[in-house]
């Protein structure tokens, strides 16, 4: 398993699709996985700090596990297959629960939990950006920190 940081969310054009993208820790390798709308608010509320009027459904998430006393320990993207990213969530109790892993990360970003990825989805779908490359990857933390929710064209209720 190879820790991953959540670099950010960004809308892909033309499609209009939005991306989470996670880079390696320790490596060169950057993992971008396309998600929902939804998932790319929710992400970046998190990643903002941001606290929307009225509680999302990971910050709901978040408070049932704290009144139940479950913590939840990794948050694993384990498999891709046929272009679809599968994930766990990996409590301390020892159990692990499938997720979405763009639900995954809207979690782990609220609790403080480490994300990993699996060696086969980071050979898979990993893309190798050398430190020559950087700056471009700073072109997109740039553009990162001059986007807001609202851009992703949802409704939080």
């Amino acid at each position: 398993m190879n820790e991953l940081d959540v670099v950010g969310v960004r809308v892909e054009m033309p499609s209009n699709q939005p991306i989470v993208l996670l880079r390696e820790v320790g490596g060169d390798r950057y993992l971008p996985i396309w998600i929902g709308p939804g998932e790319a608010t929710a992400i970046a509320f998190a990643q903002q700090g941001m606290a929307p009027a009225r509680p999302l459904t990971h910050d709901l998430f978040k408070d049932v596990l704290e009144a139940v006393g479950q913590e939840l320990t990794q948050v694993r993207i384990t498999d891709l297959r046929e272009g679809v990213f599968y994930a766990e969530l990996v409590f301390a109790s020892g159990v692990e629960v499938s997720a979405r892993p763009s639900d995954a990360i809207a979690l782990a970003l609220r609790t403080g939990t480490p994300i990993y990825g699996t060696d086969g989805v980071l050979d898979d779908a990993g893309i190798a950006i050398p430190d020559e490359q950087e700056d471009e990857v700073e072109k997109f933390r740039e553009f990162l920190d001059q986007i807001s929710p609202e851009d992703f064209g949802t409704n939080s209720q």
